[in-house]
């Protein structure tokens, strides 16, 4: 998660959250750096950005601008619109009170451990 101004564009993020992915653990071997797949709906649509992520062997799947709907993203959007449907139920998060972002930080911060850890709780 990255916490950027409301009217910020999204595409502006795009390289940004992608270089700030912690090492992923958990098989043997060398822990991963990138992810394998990238998906975004037509925000996220930018040839430039397209070409840095297959220089950096990541694979996108961006729906296109101007093109009917139906990019195939709905299959596993659901998962994104989902925990933000979560995030939202803190009203804190809803609408944002705070000023100051290290603030706001600290209150998604803490939603997003009691989302994981409500996750997980199911889990096992």
């Amino acid at each position: 998660m990255r916490l950027t101004a409301a009217n910020r564009n999204d595409i502006t993020e795009l390289l940004p959250l992608v270089d700030a992915f912690p090492p992923l653990r958990g098989r043997p071997g060398r822990p991963c750096r990138k992810p394998a797949l990238i998906q975004g709906d037509r925000g996220y649509d930018s040839q430039p950005h397209r070409d840095e992520l297959h220089r950096r062997r990541i694979k996108t799947q961006l729906a296109k601008r101007r093109t009917p709907h139906g990019s195939g993203l709905g299959r596993t959007r659901w998962v994104v619109e989902r925990t933000l449907a979560w995030l939202h139920r803190f009203r804190r998060l809803n609408v944002r009170y705070e000023r100051r972002p290290c603030v706001h930080h600290a209150f998604l911060t803490l939603a997003c451990a009691l989302i994981c850890w409500n996750f997980l709780k199911h889990i096992v």
